[in-house]
């Protein structure tokens, strides 16, 4: 008897979280476009919040140092908490380039951003605690059913450019433990600006002022800005810390060198915090092994102590991806002047576009009509040959008409392309 006719026999359980944790809706996506890809279909790919390394190649010294790390047989295990020529580096980072002053004890290092994310609500929440996020955002769902919490979520509006404010938060602070923000934002590419920032960090102090008061667990911030270093023309990045010297104690940092550095598969990522949560987050990643390889930790610490070159490289790296991105922004504003039912917010960083497709009830040359996202989201592709993600993959709601155009698997001359292919599969429907 065949091993799958066995399991067939058994009623085989899993845990409830194994249960009711489901895949990514990016993933799946993804699935039915490489189905197309071997199939020999031509299909420019602009879901993926990824790099194709031909197109964005990680720095050259980067690539140099990590071959020479193991060619030196750093192969080992890493320092449970990172390297400390790597948090040494990281410290003179963020003084040097973000302005914030955290010590080499009040840094981890983990294998990439998840490890961080996960260990960050693995510390600080306990079951049954709150979780407050906006949408769309990048897997704070997910993250939220793996630690057994409960969560408020803030669906944002494309006039705020999907950023959410203290307003939006505020009826759900007293019940808040973590607030998850990201800013630049996956998947829309926008950012907080300084006031609405500081009106947020306003809000948790005040909040936690109470809270001290009364000897209860503070609020705390998860602040994801994995994208900072990648803010485009004249658009800043904030930092709540720097904004509010007092949120120290209650913000844990979610960075690394993975957007930044098209570093991906490096998987060097880091939290900054106050030590004592930090300590905690590195006693967590222990047990569960989520290093950065040590060569690759070395590596960057090697590259990251020349912050010139770190500097010519990035501007580098952001001027590849602005030109892409301004040339969708301005393809799809020229698209929306012929008057098809399109538009998009200007791009201020990170590797994404905030797009609108809105053909809900228009209908396809077979005439049939096209009544939900995922509809439309299948002409696009089948017709136009091109893949974004739906906003409802972020957690937004499923009629949201917002799709997140990603460029990092994009070569310069596909924008017109693309372009042109959505222009001609517009123009097919029949109003």
């Amino acid at each position: 008897m065949s091993t799958s006719s066995i399991e067939k026999t058994v009623d085989l359980k899993v845990s409830k979280l194994a249960d009711n944790i489901i895949g990514s809706d990016i993933i799946k996506l993804a699935a039915e476009v490489n189905e197309k890809i071997k199939k020999g279909e031509k299909v420019f790919n602009l879901t993926i919040g990824d790099f194709n390394p031909k197109v964005f190649p990680i720095p050259a010294q980067l690539k140099r140092n990590i071959i020479n790390a193991y060619e030196d047989d750093q192969t080992n295990y890493p320092a449970a908490d990172g390297m400390p020529e790597l948090r040494e580096a990281v410290s003179n980072l963020l003084k040097q380039r973000g302005g914030l002053d955290y010590s080499k004890d009040e840094i981890v290092i983990a294998g990439g951003a998840r490890p961080v994310i996960y260990s960050i609500f693995r510390t600080l929440i306990d079951e049954g605690d709150t979780i407050v996020f906006p949408v769309p955002s990048w897997n704070n769902n997910h993250y939220t059913i793996l630690n057994s919490a409960k969560s408020v979520i803030l669906e944002t509006k494309a006039e705020n450019k999907f950023m959410p404010t203290a307003a939006d938060i505020k009826p759900h602070i007293g019940v808040a433990n973590i607030i998850a923000l990201c800013s630049p934002l996956n998947p829309t590419g926008t950012t907080f600006k300084k006031k609405d920032l500081e009106e947020i960090c306003d809000l948790i102090l005040t909040e936690n002022t109470k809270r001290n008061a009364e000897n209860r667990k503070p609020v705390y911030l998860m602040y994801d800005q994995i994208y900072w270093a990648l803010t485009l023309g004249e658009t800043e990045h904030y930092s709540p810390v720097a904004l509010r010297p007092e949120m120290k104690n209650y913000t844990l940092f979610v960075d690394g060198i993975s957007k930044s550095l098209a570093a991906t598969g490096v998987r060097v990522g880091w939290s900054m915090g106050p030590k004592k949560v930090i300590d905690k987050m590195k006693n967590l990643l222990t047990h569960i092994g989520a290093w950065a390889p040590k060569a690759e930790q070395l590596a960057a610490a090697s590259y990251l102590s020349d912050l010139n070159l770190y500097d010519t490289d990035l501007k580098e790296m952001r001027t590849k991806i602005h030109d892409r991105l301004v040339g969708f922004y301005n393809g799809f504003k020229t698209l929306q002047s012929e008057g098809f039912k399109v538009d998009a917010i200007a791009p201020e960083a990170a590797i994404y576009l905030t797009v609108q497709i809105a053909l809900h009830g228009q209908k396809t040359p077979e005439g049939v009509e096209l009544k939900t996202t995922k509809d439309v989201t299948k002409y696009i592709l089948d017709e136009a040959h091109v893949a974004l993600v739906p906003f409802y993959a972020f957690g937004a709601s499923p009629d949201s008409s917002w799709y997140r155009l990603s460029v990092g698997t994009c070569k310069l001359e596909d924008v017109d392309a693309v372009i042109g292919n959505l222009r001609a599969a517009l123009g097919k429907l029949i109003k």
